[in-house]
């Protein structure tokens, strides 16, 4: 029986020949460049079955390729098996970069294809040139999956909601008379912004339009006296009109935007070439200044009014922590219990916060060998019973009008292997170490990360992946430019100095495929510590309330420093959650928190 997949490439290699294109590139991504999608947005998803968040398909007319990161390299095979499709472990030695692959491959007067709404103004520019290198061309003008998808979901069109500046802490006003200050600076006149997460941040508006990233799908243009909202008239009431009116910003129909691209003049313009798309980019007049949007970092590093909301989020989001560990602790080997209940209790305890809003995205509720998978998911239809014996990881997060949490702990639920024990406290050594680290102002995510690789590094381990990313304030919770990472990406984010206000995750792992995945995070604010003649000093504050599981520690691995900094945590977990729990959780609470 022919796989369905391969049938769907079969499929669109006749759309390809009738167009005389001989590569087709079918990305992760929406006309906004986000990195979570809704569900009109997934072709590459529906063209190749490969669920990640992350991944890249091109198809030629000899074979079909698809490139993910170390996430999702065993979800990949698993779920690219019998299709056809070649996997490329991005980053891996010697596996090309998909612009090497399709130069390797590329022949005069080649034709590269892509729907130019969904590919990065930079990706589609390098594709550009490599088809002009070979005397070639680009065809840019139509979405081929989209043609062949029956039943594609509808476009997402979601009511919004203000955010109030009692959390926000900022008025669009302010926010907008900063980004113009930087547009003076750059000596631009206008600023394109595509990225919905910088939009939501400017204009205080939040909505549902991305599962579990509450952002309306959207476009702005801001000049020195006006700012132009292109959007759905659905996704706006009485109460935003007012608010938008307030601040001067005048709102037209989202299918308005291409258009009026079209009309602007020859001005001076502000654009991140990986925040709009390639179709945005062909629009625009050549006097464009391609720099980081400033929203991307003014909205990193949180005011004094995100910060105390955001302790006031972990505080519930430690409750609900706190008490899952509580039930799963007193339940594992009593009653059954698969992953799908796992997550889904874990769910129910965020939901019953004050002000929550969402769960920021789709609990992982991983037992034994899927824990090895960094984003597996279990399905109510196909998820692991959970027995009295090894890990089960659970990496989740919640939104509430006072922020986003993400944290992961691996729980122990009965018997551990040494091997098993020794991985988890290298683990807990690595995020101890990243967590406590004192540096000095101007280091980067790549000057810091070592510091929590070095445990797993000295025993010959490492993880695919990088160990921190920033997280938005009721945005999604991968949010830049500040990172943990030590290995170079074209983004560079990975060289983006540490400022005070900046929050960023502490989560090395270690995934050992078949048998175990373990990973303990938590989330860091990045404060001001000492200044003397050696300049300012920066350090962390741990903003992640939740107990570590003391079961499967090797206490005599930890140094006496190691012993007292998980010592001094487990006290501000303790102080900080116990007076939200019942008599019997405190007392159980109390004793997941004692000295080591």
């Amino acid at each position: 029986m022919e796989n369905i997949y391969a049938k769907r490439v079969c499929l669109l290699r006749k759309r390809m020949q009738e167009k005389g294109i001989d590569f087709y590139i079918v990305p992760t991504g929406d006309f906004h460049q986000s990195e979570y999608i809704s569900d009109y947005f997934k072709s590459r998803e529906y063209l190749t079955g490969f669920s990640g968040s992350a991944g890249t398909a091109v198809v030629s007319m000899e074979e079909t390729c698809l490139w993910t990161d170390g996430r999702y390299f065993i979800q990949a095979e698993q779920e690219l098996a019998g299709s056809g499709i070649i996997l490329y472990k991005e980053g891996m030695e010697g596996v090309p970069r998909i612009s090497e692959y399709i130069k390797n491959h590329a022949k005069q007067g080649i034709c590269i294809g892509f729907d130019g709404r969904v590919l990065s103004a930079r990706e589609g520019m390098q594709y550009q040139w490599i088809a002009e290198d070979c005397g070639g061309t680009i065809s840019v003008e139509e979405d081929l999956v989209g043609e062949l998808w029956e039943e594609r979901p509808p476009f997402p069109h979601s009511e919004g909601f203000l955010l109030e500046e009692t959390y926000a802490g900022k008025s669009t006003n302010a926010k907008l008379q900063e980004v113009r200050e930087q547009m003076k600076q750059n000596q631009t006149e206008l600023h394109v912004v595509s990225d919905v997460c910088d939009i939501a941040w400017l204009l205080n508006i939040r909505g549902r339009d991305i599962a579990h990233v509450p952002v309306i799908l959207s476009h702005l243009l801001i000049s020195m006296d006006g700012c132009t909202w292109y959007v759905s008239p659905q996704s706006l009431n009485e109460e935003i009109f007012e608010y938008l009116d307030k601040n001067q910003v005048t709102w037209k129909p989202y299918e308005d935007f291409y258009p009026d691209l079209k009309k602007i003049n020859q001005m001076p313009i502000l654009v991140d070439f990986q925040r709009i798309n390639y179709q945005t980019r062909c629009l625009l007049g050549n006097r464009i200044m391609d720099k980081t949007n400033p929203e991307t970092l003014l909205k990193a590093v949180k005011n004094s009014v995100e910060i105390e909301n955001i302790r006031k989020a972990h505080v519930k989001d430690g409750i609900a922590v706190t008490k899952f560990m509580y039930w799963l602790k007193n339940s594992i080997g009593k009653e059954e219990i698969t992953e799908w209940d796992a997550a889904e209790y874990m769910d129910r305890l965020r939901a019953e916060q004050e002000h929550f809003v969402d769960i920021s995205f789709d609990t992982i509720a991983a037992y034994g060998p899927n824990a090895a998978m960094m984003h597996y998911a279990p399905t109510k239809e196909n998820c692991a019973v959970l027995k009295p014996q090894g890990f089960l990881l659970v990496d989740s997060g919640g939104h509430y009008l006072e922020g986003s949490t993400d944290i992961t702990r691996t729980f122990v639920l009965g018997t551990l292997t040494e091997e098993e024990r020794q991985m988890y406290t290298a683990v807990l050594k690595g995020n101890l170490a990243l967590a406590n680290a004192r540096f000095l102002s101007g280091c980067t995510g790549k000057n810091l990360d070592v510091l929590a690789r070095e445990p797993l590094w000295k025993l010959g381990k490492d993880y695919r992946c990088g160990t921190g990313h920033g997280n938005g304030y009721l945005l999604n919770v991968h949010e830049g430019p500040n990172v943990f990472r030590w290995r170079s990406t074209a983004a560079k984010t990975e060289d983006t100095a540490f400022v005070p206000g900046m929050v960023t995750t502490d989560e090395p792992g270690v995934y050992e495929e078949g048998r175990y995945g373990i990973r303990i995070e938590n989330e860091l604010l990045c404060r001001e510590s000492v200044a003397n003649e050696y300049g300012q000093f920066l350090e962390f504050e741990n903003l992640t309330y939740a107990p570590i599981d003391l079961d499967g520690i090797c206490v005599e691995d930890l140094t006496d420093g190691e012993k007292q900094s998980l010592n001094e945590y487990h006290k501000m977990v303790y102080d900080k959650i116990a007076p939200y729990l019942s008599a019997e959780e405190q007392a159980w609470l109390k004793e997941y928190t004692r000295g080591v």
